[in-house]
């Protein structure tokens, strides 16, 4: 079956993403859950141990507390509490934390430290605040407060607006407090109040990583019950914040969530007799016995298992020593050993099913990365085929010895499934699809690896004729065939090392750099030294950009060979007037100064990510004129030279959407009107956003009309590269109104950089459409860098994905953030199909840059998961490999939408039907 270069590649990554996703699925584990479910009612709490006497404690205890009120703040770092900010900010809670009746703990968050938003606005909350204090008709409150976090995500964690905020939730706080107080005397249990946080922040005002910042947030648990003698000083310990579960229960008289992995804090109960606080111990221990019982087949080899059974018989004992005499000291220090062996108990078992937590599902991981791996193996094999100037290539589907291998393959892959899947240990993903979703895993993992063996036979049966009339000696690699190559491969060995993970932004900088080094270097050698070789393998040369338009005069050993590559000849730049020549010389260098500009606008990373850049002090509160006057120019800049290209309709609609894009920015208070420099007048910018979205629909969807006239008129080229051209501009205003003020400087010197390369390096020196393509990936890739991005998942910005929205809508805010953090390559991706489209009129120019694209592309994921699968062990799997996978899975997706963009713009097949 013969196919398009562009519709293989795309359908080999669309396969490439399903390998992925399998993969992610067997490396980031399923939490361990209890199977145990009761059929009638709840279950039975274990009775209190026993050694030879009967006891009467088989119930669940009584509750400790009267009510309880939860403070959650999301983002509540724990310095902003026992910092200096609680001291400046929190003076109420400081108090109780130094000398009130409390317990305050650092409750450590497990990466990823991400939540799912579900409120918006605080003064929702607090408005109902007093009447349901008045009320008596409930017995837990749970007030969720997010404005700390919306904060964090605008302006960062040194903003002023951060103390005003502090100071809102203390001034709620002691609301709470004073009103819990007040009832105590109504009640003959006391109130208990906690102050906590979902997690921390980063210093750029994120989390989702593994920083100290980002998953250390205050705990605090305030209660009468928790009263201390004069000179008690109780510093904050550390906990897990899943211990949280477990010590809520315990203290409203309920049973321990059966899935829960925490351990009771025992000073919330270290005031209670000695028989209470061993009937509390005793009921966790009980939880996670069991739990571990249910996920871990050899569970009692556990270290945990064993020393809750020798608590449990120490128990025992104590508990018939007590019965006999309720007062000694040998029953106080039997009871004291028993607490200890308790304790040791429970943090063994929570650390032991945290461990379960993290183990991996290996047959997944495997079944995805041999799918993985045979794509790119198939691209791999198919570059010669795919970058011919047919753009074509024979997928072998039907021959008999392809049927033969693909059964027997099917049959030794089902072998293999049924016995993993009876012999496993422990959960497995693969081994809990159904059998038809499974087999067909498997019938695509047999076919690709046919296919893989037929195309190789084919290579080694036509090498005798290739070595029969070998490549004429000139058709050697360029200098800058040599950069992409040792380029990528230095990129993809640089994986293997968690720095280089940490830093990419740097490998990505250099490979950029030396990139315009090495065209200053062509430019130069082009333009006064000229080139008299002849083209390799006798290609002719016609006007045009892309290689596609030459003949190839030597026979078929040329013909197999063919890279769709023109030759460089010195009538291209010798064509070109005295100005314009030397605007070809300066533009690698012009590129190379605004790289250094970006470079100074945002510090992303590890090592220098704390370090001022130009973006901090663009968003300091002093310095707002500067960044209301940058933004303006940007936005003037990014109107200029997007406007060429449109028609005089989309030319209007994109001013006034760059226009609304300021007015946004201006309501929401980032920046300000020359008019009115001083006004306080800040809204969430609803109405101006959608301004904006309406003329970005308009312009893309007159991009859209366009092409589909094109299609139909299949000789106005005008028509497509106008439509190709608007659908760029429509992707432009939309990353302009995502951008935040400080980074439209980034989407100003992407397009001027877009527009030097179009005019003074790849029309001159023609390159061809795979070099262009690599070059566009690379720019791409360090725009994405640019623009503050990391592999670290704190850099996300979110606040993309709320943009034009009042409350939280989970499609359009995932579509708008994962468009607001590929904006870079993504726009690069589509500036490519239109420079291919309008350029040039080879019909084989765009599938062999979707081809390259994808092949780019799949080399790093595809090695980047088996270095991950050798690596999850590694010390900084969770906190640096494991965020990088989910950027590259993420990265291969956008990619495969990229290529099906490519394939339906490609013409070759329209043409030749």
């Amino acid at each position: 079956m013969r196919l398009g270069s562009g519709t293989f590649a795309t359908c080999c990554v669309a396969i490439e993403v399903l390998g992925i996703a399998v993969f992610l699925r067997g490396f980031f584990p399923a939490p361990v859950r209890s199977s145990a479910r009761a059929v009638h009612g709840a279950e039975p709490p274990a009775p209190e141990p026993s050694a030879g006497a009967s006891s009467n404690w088989t119930t669940l205890p009584s509750p400790l507390f009267s009510k309880v009120v939860i403070v959650l703040i999301d983002a509540l770092r724990d310095d902003f509490v026992f910092g200096s900010k609680g001291v400046k900010f929190m003076p109420y809670t400081t108090y109780l934390v130094e000398k009130g009746a409390s317990h305050s703990f650092v409750a450590e968050a497990k990466p990823p430290t991400v939540t799912m938003p579900r409120i918006k606005v605080d003064n929702n909350v607090t408005r109902h605040l007093d009447k349901v204090l008045k009320r008596g008709d409930w017995d837990m409150l749970i007030l969720h407060y997010l404005g700390l976090d919306h904060i964090g995500h605008i302006s960062g964690p040194n903003s002023p607006l951060i103390g005003h905020k502090l100071s809102e939730m203390d001034s709620v706080l002691m609301k709470i407090h004073t009103s819990l107080q007040s009832k105590e005397r109504e009640t003959p249990l006391p109130n208990l109040l906690v102050l906590c946080g979902d997690h921390g922040m980063s210093e750029t005002g994120s989390h989702g990583a593994s920083s100290m910042e980002e998953v250390n947030t205050p705990l605090i648990l305030i209660s009468s019950a928790f009263e201390r003698k004069p000179g008690d000083i109780r510093h904050p310990k550390h906990v897990q914040q899943t211990d949280v579960a477990a010590t809520l229960a315990i203290a409203l008289g309920l049973p321990i969530p059966k899935d829960s992995v925490g351990s009771l804090l025992f000073p919330v109960v270290e005031g209670r007799p000695m028989r209470e606080q061993l009937r509390f111990l005793h009921l966790n221990t009980v939880q996670l016995s069991k739990l571990l019982q249910e996920n871990v087949p050899s569970y009692e080899k556990d270290p945990g298992f064993e020393q809750f059974k020798m608590s449990e018989r120490l128990h025992g004992n104590w508990i018939r020593l007590y019965l006999e005499e309720k007062h000694s000291e040998v029953l106080f220090n039997l009871g004291s050993k028993v607490l200890r062996q308790y304790l040791a108990a429970l943090k063994t078992l929570s650390l032991s099913l945290s461990t379960q937590v993290a183990q991996y599902d290996m047959y997944s991981m495997m079944v995805g990365t041999v799918v993985v791996l045979e794509v790119l193996t198939l691209l791999l094999l198919s570059v010669p085929q795919a970058l011919h100037r047919k753009a074509e290539l024979e997928v072998p589907l039907s021959s008999p010895g392809f049927s033969l291998l693909f059964y027997l393959v099917i049959l030794v892959l089902s072998a293999v499934h049924v016995i993993v899947c009876t012999s496993a240990e422990s959960s497995c993903y693969f081994c809990g699809l159904s059998w038809l979703a499974a087999g067909g895993v498997m019938v695509l993992a047999s076919a690709l690896l046919c296919v893989v063996v037929s195309v190789l036979t084919n290579m080694l049966v036509g090498g005798n004729a290739s070595r029969k009339n070998p490549v004429h000696p000139s058709s050697r690699w360029s200098e800058l065939d040599l950069l992409i190559l040792l380029g990528t491969v230095g990129h993809v060995l640089s994986l293997g090392a968690s720095s280089f993970v940490e830093e990419e932004h740097q490998t990505w900088y250099f490979l950029v750099n030396t990139l315009c080094l090495a065209l200053s270097q062509e430019t130069y050698r082009n333009c006064f030294l000229g080139d008299d070789s002849e083209p390799p393998c006798g290609l002719r040369v016609e006007q045009g950009l892309d290689g596609a338009t030459a003949a190839w005069q030597d026979g078929p050993a040329c013909d197999v060979l063919e890279r769709d590559k023109g030759h460089r000849s010195p009538s291209a730049s010798q064509g070109l007037r005295g100005h314009e020549k030397w605007m070809v010389l300066a533009s690698p260098w012009l590129i190379l100064a605004c790289c250094r500009l970006l470079r100074s606008l945002n510090q992303t990373g590890v090592q220098w990510a704390h370090r001022p850049d130009l973006g901090h002090w663009l968003t300091s509160s002093d310095h707002k004129a500067e960044l209301s006057v940058l933004a303006a120019i940007s936005l003037l800049v990014v109107f200029v030279l997007v406007q060429r290209g449109c028609s005089s309709v989309s030319k209007a609609a994109l001013a006034l959407g760059l226009l609304g894009v300021y007015c946004y920015r201006a309501a929401i208070g980032s920046v300000r009107f020359p008019w009115r420099p001083d006004s306080k007048d800040i809204s969430k910018g609803i109405i101006e956003a959608r301004f904006v979205y309406v003329f970005v629909l308009g312009i893309l969807f007159t991009g859209t009309k366009d092409l589909l006239k094109s299609q139909v008129i299949a000789a106005d080229f005008q028509l497509k590269t106008v439509g190709l051209w608007e659908i760029h501009s429509g992707l432009v205003l939309l990353a302009a109104l995502l951008f935040r003020p400080h980074n439209l400087p980034v989407l100003a010197f992407s397009l001027l950089i877009q527009t030097l390369m179009t005019k003074f390096i790849w029309k001159p020196l023609r390159h061809d459409a795979a070099e262009i393509t690599v070059m566009h990936y690379w720019f791409g890739q360090a725009f994405f860098y640019f623009q503050g991005n990391s592999n670290n998942i704190a850099t996300v910005d979110i606040s993309a994905g709320f943009v034009g929205l009042d409350t939280y809508v989970e499609i359009p805010a995932v579509l708008l953030t994962a468009f607001g953090t590929y904006a870079g390559p993504v726009l690069w991706a589509s500036h490519l199909v239109h420079f291919l489209s309008s350029e040039t009129r080879s019909s084989s120019a765009l599938s062999h840059a979707c081809f390259c694209y994808a092949l780019i592309c799949s080399i790093p994921v595809s090695t980047y998961i088996v270095l991950v699968t050798s690596l999850r062990y590694h010390l900084f799997i969770w906190s640096v490999f494991s965020p990088k996978l989910l950027y590259e899975g993420m990265h291969l997706l956008i990619t495969a939408a990229v290529c099906v963009f490519f394939t339906a713009m490609d013409q070759t097949r329209l043409t030749q039907s």
